[in-house]
């Protein structure tokens, strides 16, 4: 009786359309709400079953945990967005066949839990599982699992698509979660994790570690190297296929109060900084190899400019003002000014090899540009280590090491040289264009996969081949 007269209770703190949906097939979930929670409602022109929305404010207390300290960063993940439980069974057990209901619970439960164990962001990224696997090889395998079993839900329009409320915890977002009852929602939710998991690989294989036979300073091996590059694209290809290919399948009204880390702004700055660091890791193989010329190296940098500048005019209007946000924000900032600054050497390093007093005037200008945007980028690290969640840079490697040894060294030879050899007038006192490259690296092509077998006619119960009945009104 008590836990009757609670459920009942709380059904005033539930909104109608977290409660009803059509056909009265939806879920609510009380493990959601909160002592003195209260749930903020969007709601939408178009029919329920196509879809409604609950957001739930930042202060409704303690589903959203936040880490004081995310430790090392080469590579910023802006936290692992958390799904919550969904009830598959009420919601279509009236549809389909016991045995996909079990199947989409069971692949959808262990995700949960994982995704629950570990929190918003993996840090303890060298933890084995009791199979021996990896903490995120094993989370990216479950999501994989799920995914074409998922995709049985929209598979032709189907009308399944608007019959589950999907629910998962936010990160940039000021709202602490958002609930839809769309499966594209799900959907696009599952690729983002998917593509933050490939950023969080790609931090592990990029912080420098101390060889065992050695006593040197710790260092990324070359290996490691080019295996982040091919995870940045693979993150990359991800985040590219949920802007093609999922996005343009939500409803307008369900795309606008869409959570600000799934903002179709946010995917194609984070494919832009996987782009973009990926860049980097070919310009500090380019640094380390004696076949490579300025000319590719100047490419490289200036390819870094144009992904990071991208990627900062993607994000710079978007409220991303939150602990994971803010700190976004900054982290691309100070990318985009660090490679300015390797972009501004090179180029200035290959004007100076010109023969006239205008070519050397244009390098000492460029190598200036370079020595104030390595300061200034300087200044951006120490405040994105300082915003919340807190951070610090591994030890020195890659390009920026061989940079900030050879930025302010070059410069001050350059500018002195030069200054002897014309008057102050020759010397440029704005920095010269910078060349323009089109981006050699490109997003994996990514698609979504075939509709698991599982999805055959007999799972699918009496009358749910009406045509009528498997279509969404639209």
């Amino acid at each position: 009786m008590l836990l009757l007269l609670a459920l009942f209770l709380s059904l005033t703190k539930v909104s109608t359309c977290e409660f009803f949906s059509a056909e009265n097939t939806g879920t609510f979930d009380l493990t959601s709400q909160q002592p003195g929670q209260r749930t903020a409602l969007s709601r939408y022109s178009e029919p329920l079953e196509m879809g409604c929305v609950v957001s739930t404010p930042k202060d409704s207390g303690g589903n959203r945990r936040r880490p004081g300290s995310i430790g090392e960063v080469s590579v910023y993940v802006p936290g692992l967005r958390i799904p919550k439980p969904v009830d598959f069974a009420q919601s279509l057990g009236d549809y389909l066949s016991k045995n996909i209901v079990e199947r989409l619970s069971a692949l959808r439960t262990r995700i949960v839990v994982m995704t629950g164990q570990e929190g918003p962001t993996i840090t303890r990224t060298k933890r084995k599982t009791q199979h021996g696997g990896s903490t995120l090889a094993d989370l990216v395998q479950a999501l994989e699992d799920y995914l074409p079993v998922l995709l049985g839900l929209v598979k032709d329009g189907s009308h399944l698509q608007y019959k589950v409320q999907f629910v998962w915890v936010n990160q940039e977002d000021d709202k602490e979660e958002t609930t839809m009852s769309n499966a594209w929602y799900e959907v696009l939710s599952v690729l983002h994790l998917m593509a933050m998991l490939s950023l969080s690989q790609a931090n592990l294989l990029l912080l420098p570690r101390s060889s065992s036979n050695d006593g040197h300073q710790p260092k990324v091996s070359e290996e490691n190297r080019r295996a982040s590059v091919d995870i940045f694209l693979k993150a990359a290809g991800y985040l590219d296929c949920a802007v093609r290919h999922v996005l343009p399948q939500l409803p307008a009204e369900l795309r606008r109060n869409l959570p600000v880390d799934l903002a179709e702004g946010v995917l194609r700055a984070l494919s832009l900084q996987a782009l973009g660091q990926g860049v980097d890791i070919q310009l500090g193989m380019a640094i380390d190899s004696t076949k490579a010329t300025l000319a590719v190296k100047r490419r490289l940098a200036c390819e870094m400019v144009k992904c990071w500048q991208q990627a900062q005019d993607n994000i710079m209007n978007l409220p991303l003002t939150n602990g994971w946000g803010e700190k976004h924000c900054l982290f691309v900032k100070w990318k985009y000014v660090e490679a300015k600054a390797a972009a501004y050497y090179y180029h200035g390093l290959i004007l100076d090899e010109g023969n006239t007093e205008k070519s050397h005037g244009m390098a000492v200008a460029a190598l200036q540009a370079a020595d104030e945007f390595f300061k200034e980028s300087k200044k951006l690290c120490e405040a994105f280590n300082a915003a919340s969640p807190l951070s610090r840079n591994p030890p020195p490697w890659g390009t920026m090491k061989y940079l900030s040894e050879k930025i302010p060294k070059d410069t001050s030879s350059k500018v002195r040289i030069n200054r002897d050899l014309y008057s102050h007038e020759r010397i440029m006192e704005t920095a010269p264009t910078l060349p323009d490259f089109s981006l050699a690296l490109k997003p994996d092509e990514y698609q979504l996969p075939q509709v698991d077998s599982s999805w055959r006619t007999e799972n699918i119960k009496v009358g749910q081949t009406d045509p009528n009945h498997l279509k969404g009104d639209k």
